[in-house]
């Protein structure tokens, strides 16, 4: 055999392989996805969790924990780290 053909036949060789692979790597991710729907979904809600900041004191709160307070004129809610923030902010009428 010439030294040209055992290239060719090498380099063919070496696609067959990668192609075996990655085929192989496909279905293996999609059954890794199918088997883990909770996992992914558990992702989604981590990312959605967001810092907020406590315009009286300052602190920073998750949004899912902070008290909420809807202003007059205003389409989003100010967040609080607890009702007594709120009352504060409330009473004193402190616009941002």
């Amino acid at each position: 055999m010439s030294p040209l053909k055992l290239v060719i036949i090498a380099i063919l060789l070496y696609l067959g392989y990668r192609l075996l692979i990655s085929d192989w790597k496909k279905k293996r991710r999609k059954r890794d996805d199918e088997e883990s729907p909770k996992e992914s979904k558990l992702e989604d809600d981590q990312v959605e969790d967001v810092l907020v900041e406590d315009p009286v004191c300052h602190k920073l709160v998750p949004r899912r924990q902070a008290i909420r307070l809807k202003q007059k004129g205003r389409q989003d809610y100010v967040y609080f780290c607890s009702e007594e923030c709120c009352n504060k902010f409330s009473q004193t009428g402190e616009q941002e």
